[in-house]
C-alpha cells in the first residue's frame, strides 16, 4: 500500500474539502477531530490563513481509495432547512458510536453538478465519483463508529440517488409543517433574505419536478414564496423516501422538541446504534439543547424558539394564510406537492 493510501485509511484527518473541476482533482485539507466536532459547516468556513491545501487528481485518488480498501458506509440527515438538523447532528454525534459530519462542500458540489447537468466530460461515470466521495466521507476516527452526514438542504435533490446506492444507507428526513416553516422563516431577517436568494433555484427545481413552469416569483407574495420553498424541499424528501426501501426515519422538529428523549433514542436506533435511555438523557442534559447549533457561542433553546415563532405568527398572520392557501391549490393540481404534504402528516 502506498503512502497516500495508508494516510487515507488511517483516519478522516485528510479531508476532501472541495472538487476542483478545472483540473479534475480534489482539494484536501487537514481537519482534526476537535475541528470536526466544532464545525457547523465543512466548507470555506474551515479555512484560515494558515490552512494548506493539497490537490489530488481523480485518477491518483481513486487508485489510493481502492488500495486503502475504504468502504462506503454512512448515514445521512436530509432536511428542508431551518428545522433543527444541525442540532440533531450534534446530539447524535455526542454518542460514541456516531461520527457526525455537517454539510461537506464536496457533497454540495456533486448535487449542483447533477442539478445543472454539467458533469465534466472527463467524468464518464458520475456515480463512481460520488462513490469515491462517500467512501472518503465514511471514514471515522474509531473503528465501531458510523459516519452520519448532515447534508445541505438542496443536496436533497441528490438524496434519492444516494439512498438507491448498493451500500443501502439509512437516512433521517427532517421537516416541520408548512405553517411552522413559514412562521420560522418570517421570524428572522436573515432567514427571510436567504429565502429570497434561494427562491429562483427552488422555483426551477419545483417546476422540473412537476413537469411544468406554472409560477412566476414576481406574482407571489412572501408567504406564497415560502410555501413554494417548503414544497420544493419537501417534495425532494418525498422523492428520496420513495427510493429508500423503507430506510428512512421521519423527524418533525416540532414533535422532536416536544419529546426529545424518545425521538433521539429512535434516531440512534434507526442508525443501528445500541443506545441506552440513560445515554440519551446524558446527551440532552449537555449544552447542545441550550445553544444555537450553527453558532454555539449564542444561547438558544426551545422556549426562545417558541417566543420567536409566536411573534412571527402574530405579525405575519396574513402572509402565513396566503402561503398555506397557495400550497393547498398547488397540492390539488400537482402530485409531487400532494406527496410532499402527505409525507409531513
Amino acid at each position: 500500500m502506498n503512502e497516500l493510501a495508508e494516510e487515507l485509511g488511517r483516519s478522516p484527518e485528510l479531508f476532501p474539502y472541495a472538487l476542483e473541476l478545472p483540473t479534475d482533482s480534489v482539494a484536501f485539507i487537514r481537519v482534526k477531530r476537535s475541528e470536526y466536532e466544532q464545525a457547523s459547516f465543512l466548507d470555506a468556513r474551515l479555512l484560515t490563513p494558515q490552512t494548506s491545501q493539497r490537490a489530488l487528481a481523480w485518477t491518483q485518488l481513486g487508485a489510493a481509495i481502492e488500495a486503502a480498501g475504504l468502504d462506503e458506509r454512512c448515514g445521512f440527515i436530509f432536511h428542508i432547512g431551518h428545522v433543527g438538523s444541525t442540532l440533531l447532528s450534534r446530539l447524535i454525534g455526542a454518542h460514541d458510536a456516531v461520527f457526525s459530519l455537517r454539510e461537506p462542500m464536496i457533497l454540495r458540489t456533486f448535487a449542483q453538478l447533477r442539478d445543472e447537468q454539467a458533469q465534466p466530460r472527463a467524468w464518464p461515470d458520475f456515480s463512481a465519483r460520488v462513490g469515491f466521495g462517500l467512501r472518503l466521507l465514511s471514514r471515522t476516527f474509531e473503528t465501531p463508529q458510523l459516519a452520519v452526514i448532515k447534508a445541505t438542504s438542496f443536496v436533497s435533490e441528490l438524496a434519492a440517488e444516494l439512498l438507491a446506492r448498493a451500500s443501502m444507507p439509512k437516512a433521517v428526513l427532517m421537516f416541520v409543517s408548512p405553517e411552522s416553516y413559514i412562521a420560522t422563516i418570517l421570524g428572522g431577517p436573515n432567514s427571510r433574505q436567504e429565502a429570497k436568494l434561494l427562491a429562483p433555484g427552488r422555483l426551477r427545481r419545483l417546476h422540473r419536478r412537476i413537469g411544468d413552469a406554472v409560477w412566476q416569483l414576481a406574482d407571489l407574495s412572501e408567504g406564497e414564496m415560502l410555501a413554494l420553498a417548503w414544497a420544493c424541499e419537501m417534495s425532494a424528501l418525498a422523492q428520496a423516501a420513495d427510493s429508500s426501501d423503507g430506510r428512512v426515519f421521519r423527524v418533525d422538529f416540532d414533535r422532536f422538541l416536544a419529546d426529545p428523549a424518545a425521538l433521539l433514542l429512535s434516531v440512534l436506533r434507526h442508525f443501528d446504534v445500541a443506545a441506552a435511555a440513560t445515554e440519551v438523557r446524558a446527551i440532552l442534559e449537555g449544552p447542545d439543547m441550550r445553544r444555537y447549533s450553527k453558532a454555539p457561542e449564542h444561547a438558544y433553546d426551545a422556549a426562545l424558539r417558541r417566543d420567536v415563532m409566536s411573534q412571527a405568527r402574530a405579525m405575519n398572520a396574513a402572509e402565513i394564510r396566503r402561503g398555506l392557501a397557495w400550497l393547498d391549490r398547488a397540492a390539488v393540481r400537482f402530485a409531487p406537492v400532494r406527496h410532499a404534504v402527505a409525507l409531513a402528516q
